[in-house]
């Protein structure tokens, strides 16, 4: 007998113990606890710790049954166990719930699972013939009244560290539900999510769900994504993005049977953006969306800052000239049938068509990085047979000031090399005027000859979007690319507006540069004035106010040709750098400060360089406020709380008495709110509700769209750009680097992405600072060597590939053995 009262004081302590997490010691007094002895008749005992007001009681009144319920609920929650909805009767005429029991989530005995009979492992019984019960009834009156009411339990209690995990204690509400989804679209993954919020909360105890509830919350998001489908949910996002933003634009292209094949959207800042730095664009679609290998276009181009910006941005279908043709005349007319001045592109000859017949008073230039790729698959023997060639190579497209000089030495290579009849190079001389500077220094191009900032960017997005990403999460990702490139401008603004460059040496005309152009611009101003000290000079020719000089780079033999008219204030120089990249070169500083001149000439400020660049214009777009969102106005008020309610917490956490009146004002606060949250319907976002929202101003009638256009056959894999030959060989041959050390520093020049754009840059500053030894021919050896060892690999996987195939079906036939075995035994 004494050991059932000791077994039933421990069960009550357990049961009592609902502010903290341990067990009170078993050496304790019993006598603290009421009505042990009795606990078998008058078990209402494990109560008498609870506030009266917190414990049901017969004739207990509600106005609902949904009170009621959160009413038991909380009273489980308190003792530490779970509750369900039991059985209950309804009027058949006003529909209305008539009784309704409220019972311990551990009633009744599980019913037997008729369709998984054969399962190995079933989940563990939870139920254990619990009779507490709570029974609310309304067939007497216009409220429910609490009937029948039994506390008593047959099971342990949870302690309050582990009550959190009964499923009726747990639930994400809608501001948690609006944090996930926040914290979803920022990338941050579904774990660490939880661990953030869960932090903010003080404990898991105190979230009020687990990982399995935002694992099924999110399941349940993505259930209705799909029911919805890519397409509605792009032009749901179109829409809102649209409403949000009114100078947002997009058009959509479709087939004949009206699914949707392209897609082109600008929002207003990209637009903005455009207006002031459009004037050269980087037009690429390496980077490619989805397995079935959709190709991304972005026009990208250079702010005041020398950061690559964006100015729209187009999901493709494929890439012919037809597809090239719709997105560039939908291209202009989003930027107001503005065309830049200059684009630099790689050597599609559909790019080339499309740019002829839409944009024909756009330069076109060929990025050097591929000319110089190409070069080294159609003249690999060349390049390893003469080291010298790629020296000549590089001067025909950077080393020359005159046309002729170029013809003549293209000449002079091609007659030297026995390259008369390559066809290569007759195509590439026909369209010299396309990657040929001497062709093309007159032309500002923002001093760009590669198209390595849309690779770059390229590179960027990857980090934002996968390959697995449906549309909307697509176009969610790539939002965060932009709201990030553009929280790096504003901070380039914010340095530039709150500081000053260290000068170095006290010149005037390096002062005046400080205050007028960006950092990064004046770091290369400042470079062109220190290369002008080195210089020396000689008056060529004096004809009143004008006169030639002749500029000559010590300890070269180049020399470039200088003319100043002081009656204009002009200069201008045969190296056309100002005409190409937008600053003075050396060989003009030489002379403006030779001649004492310490301000730099207006006509010699391009604005786009300047800190000034976006002032003058006005803005097109309107800033887009957090509130238009009810998703987003929910998250911020959520936090804006939780912050709040953090520093209540603490204060009133530091004696009894604070924590008293916290814990009143709290319970009447929530009552308060209660009251208020009843009736009330959810939020829905405006761009649901609007009707008047003009949509797609270009394009395809959205409302009979009937898909998104699927490719017929599976092409990618993954979201990189198609890889060539060349660069497949670098990949493999990096993997067979050599245990020789020297062997190893021989093949450590074999990576060509990286070597490439380097050589290129060393060719180019070469040609115009021969005094520099430089050469890239090394490098395009190391091309050919990799060409060579790509077809020695492709003749070992011939070889390889019947073993191969009898390998794998060896061992699908030993598969399939084993699962005849298998199923035999489990039939048995």
């Amino acid at each position: 007998m004494e050991q059932d009262t000791s077994s039933n004081g421990l069960q009550l302590r357990r049961r009592l113990e609902f502010e903290n997490d341990n067990a009170f010691d078993m050496e304790q007094d019993d006598s603290i606890f009421v009505g042990i002895e009795d606990y078998e008749e008058n078990d209402t005992s494990v109560t008498t710790h609870l506030p009266i007001d917190l414990v049901p009681s017969l004739g207990m009144e509600f106005d609902t049954e949904e009170s009621a319920y959160k009413f038991y609920n909380a009273y489980a929650n308190k003792m530490g166990f779970g509750t369900r909805t039991s059985a209950g009767h309804k009027d058949k005429k006003s529909n209305r719930i008539l009784d309704r029991i409220f019972c311990c989530s551990r009633e009744g005995k599980r019913g037997i699972d008729k369709r998984n009979a054969n399962v190995k492992s079933h989940h563990p019984e939870t139920r254990c013939n619990c009779t507490a019960k709570m029974k609310i009834s309304c067939r007497q009156t216009k409220k429910y009244h609490v009937v029948q009411f039994i506390p008593e339990h047959n099971h342990e209690f949870s302690t309050p560290s582990k009550t959190h995990m009964f499923r009726s204690h747990r639930g994400i509400s809608r501001a948690q539900g609006a944090q996930i989804d926040i914290n979803g679209s920022c990338g941050i993954p579904p774990k660490q999510s939880l661990e953030l919020m869960s932090r903010e909360s003080g404990g898991r105890e105190n979230l009020g769900f687990i990982r399995d509830d935002l694992k099924n919350y999110l399941r349940t998001k993505r259930s209705r994504v799909m029911m919805q489908g890519d397409t509605g949910g792009l032009l749901e996002y179109l829409q809102r993005m649209q409403l949000d933003d009114p100078n947002f634009f997009y058009a959509i292209q479709v087939d004949e049977d009206d699914l949707i094949t392209n897609i082109f959207w600008a929002d207003a800042k990209m637009r903005t953006d455009f207006a002031h730095f459009g004037d050269v664009v980087c037009f690429d679609t390496t980077y490619r969306k989805h397995r079935d290998g959709r190709p991304i276009a972005l026009f990208v181009g250079v702010n005041h800052h020398k950061q690559t910006t964006i100015f729209g941005a187009a999901l493709l279908y494929d890439e012919t000239v037809k597809t090239f043709e719709w997105l560039f005349d939908t291209f202009s007319w989003a930027m107001m049938e503005k065309t830049p001045r200059t684009i630099l592109t790689d050597q599609d000859g559909r790019m080339a068509a499309a740019l002829a017949s839409q944009w024909p008073a756009t330069y076109h230039r060929l990025c050097i990085w591929h000319i110089y790729q190409n070069a080294a698959i159609h003249l690999n023997d060349v390049f390893a047979n003469f080291k010298e060639f790629a020296d000549e190579f590089s001067e025909c497209i950077y080393g020359h000031e005159d046309a002729d000089d170029f013809t003549n030495a293209w000449n002079q290579m091609l007659k030297k090399y026995h390259l008369e009849d390559n066809k290569w190079l007759q195509k590439m001389f026909d369209i010299k005027e396309k990657w040929a500077l001497v062709y093309g220094r007159e032309t500002f191009c923002a001093d760009m000859t590669t198209t390595q900032r849309s690779e770059t960017m390229n590179s960027v997005l990857k980090r934002y979007v996968s390959y697995k990403n449906d549309l909307l999460e697509f176009f969610n990702h790539f939002q965060r690319l932009l709201d990030d490139r553009r929280y790096e401008e504003s901070k380039a603004d914010f340095q530039d507006s709150q500081s000053t460059p260290v000068i170095m040496f006290p010149l005037e005309i390096l002062k005046h540069a400080a205050k007028v152009y960006t950092y990064e611009v004046f770091e290369q101003f400042k470079d062109q004035l220190c290369k002008g000290i080195d210089c020396k000079f000689e008056i060529m020719e004096e004809v009143g106010p004008k006169i030639m000089y002749r500029i000559t780079p010590f300890g070269k033999k180049c020399h470039h040709l200088v003319t100043y008219d002081s009656s204009k204030d002009s200069i201008s120089c045969s190296c056309k750098k100002f005409e190409f990249a937008g600053i003075l070169c050396s060989h003009s500083l030489k002379i403006l400060t030779t001649l004492n001149v310490v301000r730099i000439p207006v006509a010699y400020i391009l604005k786009r360089w300047t800190r000034k660049a976006k002032k003058g214009n006005l803005e097109v777009h309107k800033e887009i406020k957090v509130g238009e969102d009810p998703k987003a106005r929910m998250n911020s008020r959520y936090k804006e709380l939780s912050y709040l309610y953090m520093q209540l917490v603490t204060k009133a956490s530091e004696t009894e008495v604070t924590y008293e009146i916290a814990k009143a004002n709290l319970s009447k606060m929530s009552d308060q709110i209660d009251a208020c949250s009843e009736g009330k319907k959810i939020e829905e976002p405006a761009y649901l509700l609007s009707q008047n929202v003009e949509t797609n101003p270009r394009g395809a009638d959205i409302s009979k769209i009937r898909g998104v256009k699927v490719k017929e056959r599976v092409t990618y894999k993954t979201s990189q750009r198609p890889k060539n030959a060349l660069e497949r060989a670098t990949k493999r041959r990096k993997c067979k680097l050599s245990t020789n050390p020297s062997m190893r520093n021989e093949e450590s020049n074999v990576d060509l992405p990286c070597q490439i754009p380097q050589a290129l840059q060393n060719s180019r500053n070469k040609a115009l600072f021969p005094s520099e030894d430089v050469s890239i021919a090394q490098n395009i050896g190391n091309m050919t060597n990799l060409l060579q060892v790509e077809e020695m690999e492709k003749m070992e996987e011939e070889v390889e590939a019947p073993f191969q195939r009898v390998r794998g079906f060896s061992f699908h036939l030993l598969r399939l053995v084993f699962i005849y075995f298998w199923a035999l035994s489990v039939l048995r």
